[in-house]
């Protein structure tokens, strides 16, 4: 049995949110690679400076919404100057450090996601400096936060299409912001009962 198998196993049985441990061997898995940007859920894309910095290749990709997670970083310096009027901008000055609190950024960023999808034709690229951990984070707490998944099930959804590797400080946080989701939805079914 795979390791991913062995830990879902363990969490439907005792609907608990893994280990900060069990999740890193999760995210260990799978390929070790992967492009500039990748489409991880429909419109929804990650991605590395390169490309933030690269105003056509956004254009080719029908990029419409920018979240730059790492806004205000050195080579990351992305405005509403920079894109121009065809690309809303969104900034979250996170640094890559487990000590950084992106928590906060997980609702605001995750609204901002999901104000933009919900446009008609809109593409949204969510990156910073290589587009494996803040910027991961942010669309993992979107789809926990707008689709309901679990942290688990966001992370081998985006690992379908991108090699992603938040820091043990955003996994913990990550961790934190599922329990209390799952304990929310289970307030919210007891009172409907």
């Amino acid at each position: 049995m795979s390791t991913v198998n062995h830990i879902q196993d363990l969490n439907v049985a005792s609907n608990a949110t893994p280990s900060v441990k069990d999740l890193v061997k999760v995210l260990y898995g799978g390929k070790r690679f992967g492009d500039h940007v990748d489409e991880v859920w429909p419109n929804l894309f990650i991605g590395d400076m390169s490309v933030a910095n690269d105003r056509y290749s956004l254009w080719k990709l029908g990029i419409t919404h920018v979240v730059n997670a790492a806004h205000g970083q050195m080579n990351c310096q992305g405005s509403h100057d920079f894109y121009g009027s065809t690309v809303d901008y969104y900034g979250v000055p996170a640094d890559d450090s487990p000590s950084f609190d992106l928590s906060r950024y997980f609702f605001p960023s995750a609204d901002y996601i999901q104000s933009a999808l919900d446009r008609a034709g809109a593409r949204v690229f969510v990156h910073c400096a290589v587009g494996v951990s803040r910027s991961a984070s942010l669309v993992l707490a979107y789809l926990m936060i707008h689709h309901h998944h679990t942290l688990l099930e966001a992370i081998n959804k985006v690992k379908e299409r991108r090699w992603i590797f938040p820091n043990r400080g955003f996994l913990k946080q990550l961790r934190a912001l599922d329990m209390k989701l799952h304990e929310t939805r289970k307030k919210k079914r007891r009172a409907t009962v």
